[in-house]
């Protein structure tokens, strides 16, 4: 008995999503279209021009433009970022690091030292055994 594997595919905001990109801003055929892992795969290994350009120059999907600031998705939102920017805007808030970006990212480097505490001490507690 043979069984064969039918192509698995993905909505194009899914495929936007792993790809790194804003779906607004890809190809009509894209955004129109399915993505079978195939061509994922196709796409991460070998960017077409338009995938490149995005990735560089954005409009940059959220998740992109809070690591590109150092902060979190919710930082974005409490700063009143709730769209997509380019990478010369991204790069215009560096510049600026207005009080709402300052605050969010000295926040986000506690939760950063914090998660480093919790993952020490648990390394330490895992290296001294169960407890009898």
């Amino acid at each position: 008995m043979t069984s064969h594997q039918s192509t698995q595919t993905m909505k194009p905001a899914t495929a936007a999503k792993k790809l790194g990109v804003y779906l607004e801003a890809t190809p009509a055929e894209f955004q129109e279209g399915v993505v079978s892992r195939t061509e994922l795969n196709a796409l991460q290994t070998d960017p077409p021009q338009w995938l490149q350009d995005l990735r560089r120059n954005g409009p940059h999907p959220r998740p992109v433009v809070a690591a590109k600031l150092g902060i979190s998705i919710a930082g974005l939102a409490r700063g009143g970022i709730t769209e997509a920017l380019t990478t010369e805007q991204i790069e215009a808030l560096k510049q600026e690091q207005p009080e709402w970006l300052q605050k969010e990212r000295a926040t986000q480097a506690e939760v950063r030292k914090e998660a480093a505490r919790i993952k020490e001490r648990d390394a330490e507690r895992a290296a001294r055994g169960p407890r009898s």
